[in-house]
């Protein structure tokens, strides 16, 4: 029964759960990455890269104001490789375990979440405050799985509260992402499609990576250096602080356990048999 009982306990902490890490490192490196173009209205601060690729229009750049070593890549190969980035990246996000379904639930009456997987089977919006506590701790992975459209009505907001080292924020939109007026919204969003941010709007810890199709500005900061975010200057912009991407780790099947079970036993019969050949020596 002993050695039953620790092999079970072994079994147990081999079992892992669903998890997510960061973007790739060249994806990482851009604020705003389209695919067919990049428009921009007005004043614009960013800081982190401009990007678009297959398509060959950034628009409106004379108004953009790049921050830092920030660059424009403009259908070369860095944006190639960005957009090939963050395909992995929605596709393995996708992939996670969810934790909770907040279909049909306006995030502004959520208020407060702790880390987790979060979906919605079409549509979600935001209508006011949504605060994301993360407890302190690091490596705390907030991820927004929605089917279809991101949408935030004017002056919403998205905060984190009680950030750690390498904390993670991604919303996985799977058409298109609007960020209302003078919406204060953190995080990265991945979109299949495009996304569109209206006047005023602010990213200040994140980035707006679209797939296949456009990124709009009109006036807006969007920055991965978190300068805003309190205890969140080592997190690579929640987080695209370098790695192969995020990934899904797959439960261990039952027939890998049992073998581990059983692998355990034999560890423990041999290990008896070479302290009974020292007691009869």
């Amino acid at each position: 029964m002993r050695t039953l009982s620790i092999c079970l306990a072994m079994v147990v902490l081999c079992a892992v759960s669903a998890k997510a890490g960061t973007l790739g490192t060249t994806v990482a490196s851009f604020a705003v990455l389209g695919a067919s173009t990049v428009t921009n209205t007005g004043a614009t601060t960013i800081t982190g890269n401009v990007g678009v690729y297959a398509g060959t229009s950034i628009i409106g750049e004379s108004t953009i104001t790049l921050l830092g070593t920030s660059a424009y890549e403009q259908t070369n190969g860095v944006a190639q490789t960005a957009q090939g980035q963050l395909n992995t990246a929605i596709t393995n996000l996708g992939n996670l375990t969810p934790t909770e379904s907040l279909t049909g639930e306006d995030l502004g009456t959520v208020s407060t979440l702790t880390a987790g997987v979060y979906t919605f089977s079409t549509s979600a919006e935001l209508t006011g405050a949504l605060t994301l506590n993360a407890q302190g701790l690091s490596n705390q992975t907030f991820v927004f799985l929605i089917g279809s459209t991101l949408t935030t009505a004017s002056d919403s907001i998205v905060t984190i509260t009680n950030p750690g080292a390498n904390d993670a924020v991604y919303w996985v939109v799977g058409s298109s992402a609007t960020l209302g007026t003078d919406t204060a919204f953190e995080g990265n969003i991945l979109a299949v499609d495009s996304i569109t941010v209206n006047t005023g709007a602010t990213d200040s810890c994140g980035r707006l990576l679209a797939s296949t199709g456009a990124v709009t500005l009109d006036n807006n900061t969007i920055s991965i250096g978190c300068g805003t975010v309190t205890g969140e200057s080592d997190s690579g912009g929640l987080n695209g602080g370098g790695g192969a991407g995020p990934v899904a780790t797959p439960e261990p099947t039952p027939l890998s356990l049992l073998a581990l079970g059983f692998s355990g036993i034999g560890f423990l019969r041999s290990k008896r048999r070479r302290v009974g050949s020292r007691k009869m020596a």
